[in-house]
């Protein structure tokens, strides 16, 4: 099947190849709602932990920063990148492998999130696996284990989440059980606080939208 890559991808990705998580999912969107919800987050959680969430703010900020130089995927021995944003990772899973139509298997449990956003997102009832994710990659490569010591030597969180495919399914597997991905939904953030593009801290992604062009259905059984 053709390939519908666009400029703004390098055409290198191919079946066979590592797909790696860099950063944390949900953490953008986590801290986001500590910062607009403080006062229920406070109702149910100790100072001490909302004094943790400010310092993962400034940790995350940090990563925002630096994405600018990841987009050189050559650095940590990548061959492409999809930087994670509205909708979440899952979106961004879908986003790259529909730009090269090609297909996945990865695994929650492997995506890297933190405890913290988790249990906020337990909290308000959201997915964190559709929740912003400014500061979080996907990067395909050759060597999934070589591109994380890369990226930790630069102090970057990250982890193999799964392997590029042949054809155009998105298999999701969890706790032994597989599924096919669902298409990208509205970002969670719209749950609990409607108006958070208004404060103008999301990355959309290189499409500039939190879907890109659909080529048929993965199968019957989705998951989200």
């Amino acid at each position: 099947m053709k390939q519908i890559v666009t400029d703004n991808y390098s055409g290198h990705m191919k079946e066979g190849q590592d797909l790696v998580a860099a950063g944390f999912a949900g953490l953008a969107g986590t801290l986001l709602i500590a910062d607009r919800k403080r006062q229920e987050l406070s109702n149910h959680f100790a100072a001490e932990y909302l004094e943790r969430l400010t310092i993962l703010d400034k940790y995350n900020v940090t990563l925002e920063e630096k994405q600018h130089p990841l987009r050189k995927w050559e650095f940590f021995g990548a061959v492409e990148c999809e930087i994670a944003g509205e909708g979440g990772i899952l979106t961004a899973v879908w986003n790259l492998t529909g730009a090269y139509r090609l297909g996945v298997e990865f695994s929650l449990r492997k995506i890297p999130i933190r405890q913290e956003t988790i249990e906020v997102c337990e909290l308000f009832g959201l997915n964190p696996y559709r929740l912003y994710s400014g500061g979080c990659w996907l990067l395909a490569s050759e060597n999934g284990g070589r591109t994380v010591e890369e990226l930790a030597e630069k102090g970057f969180n990250g982890a193999v989440i799964g392997r590029i495919t042949k054809g155009i399914s998105r298999i999701i597997t969890d706790a032994g059980q597989r599924g096919f991905l669902n298409r990208p939904q509205p970002d969670e953030l719209e749950k609990v606080i409607p108006d958070w593009k208004d404060a103008g801290y999301y990355w959309k992604g290189k499409g500039g939208s939190h879907e890109r062009e659909d080529f048929g259905s993965d199968g019957e059984k989705q998951q989200d």
